[in-house]
């Protein structure tokens, strides 16, 4: 979540803080931005949202960095993702850039200074085929820094890697909010549909 940053566009976002700031906050991997403020007419915060009225005060964050989504995004993946790959389905996440790169460190076992700058091209499918103890099989479709994800289709987008390499897919991007990705157990022989987790992060 953006914290402060929340309802800002890039625009605003540097006027008030200031280009380098800003940068810190986008590139850092442990380093949040200000903290969303809970009371008064701020809408913005999760506390406000029904969706959340279940859950402990406590458990919603104000802010976030890289970091504390990866604190948040990975008990669900071992309580819920994994054993539905170990049941053989296929699961698919649609999520925020920064749930996503939570995922994608675990699995590629990227340092936390490589992490922060991967991108994520937003509404391209990456998938990662994963033997029966979970661990990934490379590809030789993988670009750097990755070594086991591929993105899928030809709605790649032409984009830049977290070294700095730019790679031209075909076709045009497709504009959506979500990021996606997909994980399946290679011996399957094609992929379940009715086996498909979707969440929102």
């Amino acid at each position: 979540m953006y914290g402060g940053l929340t309802g800002l566009d890039k625009k605003e976002t540097v006027k008030k803080h200031g280009a380098d700031q800003v940068q810190i906050w986008r590139r850092s991997f442990d380093i949040p931005p200000p903290a969303l403020e809970k009371e008064g007419e701020n809408k913005y915060h999760p506390c406000h949202e029904a969706k959340y009225a279940d859950l402990d005060p406590k458990d919603l964050p104000d802010t976030e960095c890289l970091k504390d989504t990866i604190a948040r995004v990975m008990p669900y993946w071992e309580e819920t993702i994994a054993p539905a790959l170990k049941a053989g389905k296929t699961v698919f996440v649609a999520a925020h850039g920064n749930s996503i790169r939570a995922i994608v460190k675990m699995i590629e076992g990227l340092s936390d200074d490589v992490i922060p700058g991967l991108e994520i091209p937003t509404g391209t499918p990456l998938v990662y085929e994963l033997d029966k103890d979970l661990k990934p099989l490379p590809t030789s479709l993988a670009v750097e820094p990755l070594k086991f994800g591929r993105y899928l289709g030809d709605a790649a987008p032409s984009y830049r890697t977290g070294r700095g390499v730019e790679v031209e897919r075909k076709g045009r991007q497709e504009h959506r909010r979500s990021h996606s990705f997909s994980v399946r157990h290679k011996n399957i022989g094609r992929e379940r549909r009715g086996g498909k987790l979707s969440e929102s992060s």
